[in-house]
């Protein structure tokens, strides 16, 4: 964190220039690149504020889901990170680090505390957090963790590790200095043989001595790799820059199958292929700005007919709700979800998914909104 400050763009005229100039100076000073705007109270009416203040296009401006930001702000995680600050700094901290790295910030808070399903406590919490804990870990390490800047939380959830053996990385980077290898993971005290078996493929080391240390590839694996670049007469960089030289393998020479269990077949073969393309590359979906309707603030901005953009919240068994940006989710029936017959609704829509929604029903005075998926007639 740079700089902080406090503004006021919805309260009068007065305080709404001293915002404007507020931001145009940070966007100077610190050659900002994003905007972050978090969609709870005022959120779409700061966003309008700060659209309409002729910034330089390059600027990325976008609404962030603030959901669980108020319970890190007040949690030990946050109070470590930033002892002199007050949990509003740490809220908006947290909401500009969810534009910056989602995963990273997200895995700070309980999964259950970020709404994960209308039902979400009716079922036993035990298993509801085994299986949060689960989907996770999952993302961690399908994404990866940079083992030199990864938090405690992030390497946590890193296959073969939890809390006690991240506590003992971090610290081990502290004293030692940044890693350079994998093998160096084997210094650290009480991470074993086993637990570097585990762990190692999902770590990456920016910058290693072993350019397969940057990627998915386990170390158990680098022998073949480097088989494959002597037999093609170059350095494994080579093979990881040139696709004319992947595509000269024979895959089938390096298929082995043995009785100690190390045998390699084609699949992974193939796997190890692929990631030798796109080595340390994240495998998520690139960033797409979501803009909501301009003009359309509130309920009563809504007319019957109307296209909108939406950005779907919740999914339940007899449809999704979808958030428009007039501060309440409009229902999707499940009859609504499509131009067919749908079982499911997890089948058409999941949370977070961007849509285009029509209007079919406002009903003002008890707040519900009635949308539909499918096309009109």
């Amino acid at each position: 964190m740079l700089d902080y400050t406090t503004i006021y763009p919805t309260h009068g005229k007065e305080r709404q220039e001293e915002a404007e100039r507020t931001i145009i100076k940070l966007c100077q000073k610190h050659r900002i690149q994003a905007i972050a705007i978090g969609n709870g109270t005022a959120g779409r009416e700061t966003e309008q504020f700060v659209r309409g203040l002729g910034l330089d296009k390059e600027i990325l401006i976008t609404l962030v889901n603030e959901s669980g930001a108020s319970i890190y702000s007040a949690s030990e995680v946050a109070r470590q990170e930033f002892p002199d600050h007050d949990i509003t700094v740490r809220g908006a901290v947290s909401i500009g680090r969810r534009l910056q790295d989602p995963l990273a910030e997200l895995v700070k808070l309980d999964p259950a505390s970020i709404g994960v399903g209308q039902y979400q406590h009716d079922v036993n919490q035990a298993a509801l957090k085994k299986g949060l804990d689960d989907v996770v870990m999952h993302c961690v390490n399908t994404v990866g963790v940079e083992v030199n800047s990864g938090s405690l939380e992030l390497l946590a959830y890193v296959s073969g590790l939890g809390t006690g053996l991240a506590a003992k990385i971090i610290a081990w980077r502290d004293e030692q200095g940044p890693f350079t290898n994998r093998k160096q993971l084997l210094k650290v005290p009480r991470l074993g043989a086993k637990a570097f078996e585990q762990c190692a493929g999902f770590l990456r080391i920016h910058g290693a001595d072993n350019p397969l240390d940057n990627s998915a590839v386990h170390p158990e694996r680098y022998a073949v790799i480097k088989k494959m670049a002597a037999d093609l007469r170059c350095t494994v960089s080579d093979l990881m820059e040139k696709k004319e030289l992947r595509d000269r393998l024979d895959l089938q020479q390096y298929v082995r199958s043995t009785e100690k269990g190390d045998s390699l077949g084609l699949p992974t073969l193939r796997d190890i292929l692929e990631e030798l393309a796109r080595p340390g590359r994240d495998p998520r979906q690139e960033f797409s700005v979501f803009a909501f309707a301009d003009g359309v603030n509130a309920i009563g901005d809504l007319v019957e007919e109307m296209r909108l953009p939406g950005i779907v919240t919740n999914v339940t068994q007899f449809g999704a709700f979808v958030d428009v940006g007039v501060h309440q989710d409009g229902l999707v029936h499940i009859s609504q979800l499509a131009d067919r017959f749908v079982k499911d609704p997890a089948e058409v829509v999941k949370v977070g998914q961007q849509v285009s929604v029509r209007v079919l029903e406002v009903d003002q005075q008890r707040k519900r909104i009635a949308l539909s998926l499918r096309n009109a007639g």
